[in-house]
């Protein structure tokens, strides 16, 4: 698979995992934490790997940089706005810490439509519409649109997509690599832990 320098991906850990009833990203999914299995799905990329959290002590075991939310429990926007600031490239994705299935092959996809169609986003769609808690991001046009929006009040995490080159991955591009759509599982509940489990690797 294809290396790359000028990437990066910043795993979201800073929630507060409320309906869970304990911190998801530390929970054990097949043996070993939910987050260090993402980790190691995600390193094919080659791409830097960061972490947001504001319990950096219980991450360190990963080894990788962390950084903290600078407005905790402000909601997804103003999370984004974070990812984007401590990050030093140019161009990174943007996942949620409680996505079993992450795929390397659609961030890769995600980023070369970004590169080859010069666009600022590529927000990619299943069945169940727009996923926006796995974009990528071309960081310089981004940033601005994310604290303007955040300026004027707003919380939608994708509100601010009109001032930027958007570009939504349709579900049959998805799907030629993702037949499944699993990279979007996303597990809140004990329940949907246990389901995404039983699905296996």
């Amino acid at each position: 698979m294809e290396n790359t320098n000028d990437f990066t991906v910043v795993i979201q850990a800073g929630g507060q995992s409320s309906r869970m009833g304990q911190d998801k990203a530390l929970m054990p999914f097949l043996g070993r934490p939910l987050i260090a299995r993402q980790v190691e799905r995600l390193r094919p990329l080659g791409a830097q790997i960061v972490v947001i959290t504001n319990r950096p002590a219980d991450y360190t075991f990963l080894n990788l940089p962390l950084f903290p939310d600078d407005a905790p429990g402000q909601g997804l926007l103003v999370g984004l706005r974070t990812a984007l600031t401590i990050v030093g490239t140019e161009l990174l994705a943007v996942v949620a810490c409680d996505m079993p299935f992450l795929q390397p092959a659609l961030l890769l996809a995600q980023r070369d439509l970004l590169l080859r169609e010069a666009v600022d986003v590529v927000i990619p769609r299943s069945p169940h519409g727009p996923e926006p808690l796995h974009m990528l991001y071309r960081r310089a046009a981004c940033l601005p649109a994310i604290a303007a929006a955040i300026q004027a009040g707003e919380r939608r995490v994708i509100s601010w997509l009109p001032a930027v080159r958007a570009r939504e991955m349709t579900v049959e591009e998805v799907a030629a690599i993702d037949p499944a759509f699993r990279s979007f599982i996303n597990v809140n509940t004990p329940e949907e832990f246990q389901q995404a489990e039983q699905l296996g690797y």
